[in-house]
Protein backbone atom coordinates (compact mmCIF):
# COMPACT_ATOMS: atom_id res chain seq x y z
CA UNK A 1 0.00 0.00 0.00
CA UNK A 2 1.52 3.46 -1.22
CA UNK A 3 1.59 6.35 1.32
CA UNK A 4 -1.15 8.76 0.41
CA UNK A 5 -3.63 11.05 2.52
CA UNK A 6 -5.20 9.68 5.43
CA UNK A 7 -3.04 6.96 5.37
CA UNK A 8 -1.41 5.96 8.51
CA UNK A 9 2.59 5.70 7.88
CA UNK A 10 5.08 3.62 10.01
CA UNK A 11 8.89 5.04 9.78
CA UNK A 12 12.15 4.59 11.48
CA UNK A 13 14.28 7.53 10.71
CA UNK A 14 17.29 9.11 11.96
CA UNK A 15 17.61 13.33 12.04
CA UNK A 16 21.10 14.70 11.53
CA UNK A 17 22.35 18.52 11.11
CA UNK A 18 24.54 19.19 8.19
CA UNK A 19 27.54 18.37 10.76
CA UNK A 20 26.31 14.69 10.73
CA UNK A 21 25.47 14.87 14.19
CA UNK A 22 22.42 13.04 15.01
CA UNK A 23 19.68 15.19 16.33
CA UNK A 24 17.31 12.69 16.68
CA UNK A 25 16.27 9.15 15.86
CA UNK A 26 13.34 6.15 16.10
CA UNK A 27 16.75 3.76 16.72
CA UNK A 28 16.32 1.70 20.03
CA UNK A 29 12.65 3.26 20.12
CA UNK A 30 9.37 2.81 18.63
CA UNK A 31 9.25 3.94 14.90
CA UNK A 32 7.03 7.05 14.36
CA UNK A 33 3.68 6.31 13.42
CA UNK A 34 1.35 9.57 12.21
CA UNK A 35 -1.43 10.38 9.78
CA UNK A 36 -0.17 11.05 6.84
CA UNK A 37 -1.58 14.36 4.70
CA UNK A 38 -2.73 16.66 7.48
CA UNK A 39 0.24 18.09 8.88
CA UNK A 40 1.45 15.93 11.75
CA UNK A 41 5.02 16.48 10.59
CA UNK A 42 7.07 18.82 8.99
CA UNK A 43 6.15 19.89 4.90
CA UNK A 44 9.07 18.91 3.78
CA UNK A 45 9.26 15.34 4.99
CA UNK A 46 5.32 14.78 4.43
CA UNK A 47 6.14 15.55 0.75
CA UNK A 48 8.63 13.13 0.47
CA UNK A 49 7.34 10.35 1.96
CA UNK A 50 4.24 10.62 -0.30
CA UNK A 51 3.96 7.40 -2.55
CA UNK A 52 6.38 5.08 -0.70
CA UNK A 53 6.06 1.76 -0.01
CA UNK A 54 6.66 -0.12 2.82
CA UNK A 55 10.09 -0.97 2.83
CA UNK A 56 11.34 1.89 0.58
CA UNK A 57 14.64 3.36 2.32
CA UNK A 58 15.84 6.80 1.05
CA UNK A 59 17.70 10.12 2.47
CA UNK A 60 16.48 13.32 2.34
CA UNK A 61 17.35 16.95 3.13
CA UNK A 62 14.97 19.09 4.09
CA UNK A 63 15.43 22.97 4.02
CA UNK A 64 14.17 25.46 7.03
CA UNK A 65 11.40 26.72 5.14
CA UNK A 66 9.97 23.16 4.85
CA UNK A 67 10.25 22.56 8.27
CA UNK A 68 10.04 25.00 10.89
CA UNK A 69 10.66 28.08 9.12
CA UNK A 70 13.48 30.24 9.05
CA UNK A 71 14.52 32.45 12.43
CA UNK A 72 12.80 35.06 13.29
CA UNK A 73 14.60 37.72 15.40
CA UNK A 74 11.07 39.17 16.32
CA UNK A 75 10.34 36.34 18.36
CA UNK A 76 13.44 37.24 20.52
CA UNK A 77 12.98 39.53 23.20
CA UNK A 78 14.35 40.91 26.57
CA UNK A 79 12.19 40.67 29.75
CA UNK A 80 12.86 41.88 33.45
CA UNK A 81 13.72 38.67 35.52
CA UNK A 82 10.75 39.58 37.36
CA UNK A 83 8.70 37.79 35.00
CA UNK A 84 9.73 34.58 36.52
CA UNK A 85 9.36 35.50 40.08
CA UNK A 86 7.69 32.08 40.82
CA UNK A 87 10.44 30.36 39.24
CA UNK A 88 13.75 29.71 41.75
CA UNK A 89 16.40 28.55 39.67
CA UNK A 90 15.81 30.25 36.21
CA UNK A 91 18.28 28.58 34.16
CA UNK A 92 18.93 29.03 30.03
CA UNK A 93 16.88 26.39 27.93
CA UNK A 94 14.46 26.39 30.09
CA UNK A 95 10.93 26.41 28.33
CA UNK A 96 7.43 27.88 29.65
CA UNK A 97 4.41 28.79 27.83
CA UNK A 98 3.12 32.25 28.24
CA UNK A 99 0.02 33.78 27.67
CA UNK A 100 -0.94 37.22 25.30
CA UNK A 101 -4.29 37.80 25.21
CA UNK A 102 -5.92 34.35 23.65
CA UNK A 103 -2.84 33.50 22.53
CA UNK A 104 -0.67 30.80 24.08
CA UNK A 105 3.19 31.04 23.47
CA UNK A 106 5.53 28.33 24.21
CA UNK A 107 9.55 30.15 24.49
CA UNK A 108 12.38 29.11 26.12
CA UNK A 109 14.74 31.47 27.96
CA UNK A 110 17.79 31.72 25.82
CA UNK A 111 20.31 34.06 28.22
CA UNK A 112 19.86 35.88 31.35
CA UNK A 113 22.43 38.42 31.91
CA UNK A 114 21.69 40.05 36.05
CA UNK A 115 18.07 41.18 35.97
CA UNK A 116 17.89 40.94 31.95
CA UNK A 117 16.25 37.29 30.54
CA UNK A 118 16.34 36.94 27.00
CA UNK A 119 13.57 34.82 25.52
CA UNK A 120 12.62 33.54 22.25
CA UNK A 121 9.71 32.19 20.76
CA UNK A 122 11.09 30.24 17.88
CA UNK A 123 11.10 26.57 17.12
CA UNK A 124 14.57 25.37 18.75
CA UNK A 125 15.01 23.53 14.88
CA UNK A 126 13.86 27.01 13.18
CA UNK A 127 16.67 28.39 10.83
CA UNK A 128 18.36 24.63 10.29
CA UNK A 129 18.78 22.10 7.70
CA UNK A 130 17.28 18.52 8.53
CA UNK A 131 18.72 15.99 6.99
CA UNK A 132 16.62 12.30 7.18
CA UNK A 133 17.83 9.27 6.64
CA UNK A 134 14.35 7.11 6.42
CA UNK A 135 12.86 3.61 6.02
CA UNK A 136 8.98 2.94 5.42
CA UNK A 137 7.94 0.52 8.27
CA UNK A 138 4.32 0.18 7.26
CA UNK A 139 1.07 1.49 5.48
CA UNK A 140 -2.49 1.46 6.42
CA UNK A 141 -5.80 2.85 6.34
CA UNK A 142 -6.30 4.97 9.34
CA UNK A 143 -9.90 3.76 11.17
CA UNK A 144 -12.68 6.92 11.00
CA UNK A 145 -11.61 7.63 15.00
CA UNK A 146 -8.35 8.06 14.37
CA UNK A 147 -9.23 10.45 11.05
CA UNK A 148 -11.61 12.31 13.18
CA UNK A 149 -9.09 12.96 16.19
CA UNK A 150 -6.08 13.46 13.90
CA UNK A 151 -3.64 11.34 15.43
CA UNK A 152 -2.68 7.48 15.79
CA UNK A 153 -4.17 5.29 18.71
CA UNK A 154 -2.43 2.09 18.37
CA UNK A 155 -1.40 -0.48 15.39
CA UNK A 156 -4.57 -2.02 15.97
CA UNK A 157 -6.17 1.35 15.47
CA UNK A 158 -7.62 1.08 19.47
CA UNK A 159 -6.72 3.14 22.20
CA UNK A 160 -4.95 6.33 22.62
Amino acid sequence: MQIAKNKIVTIDYTLTDDEGVVMDSSKGGEPLAYVHGIGNIIPGLEAALEGKNPGDAFKVTIPPAEAYGERDEELVRVVSRHVFADVDDLEVGMQFQGRSGEHVHEFAVAAIDGDDVTVDRNHPLAGVTLNFDVTVVGVRDATAEELSHGHVHGPDGHGH
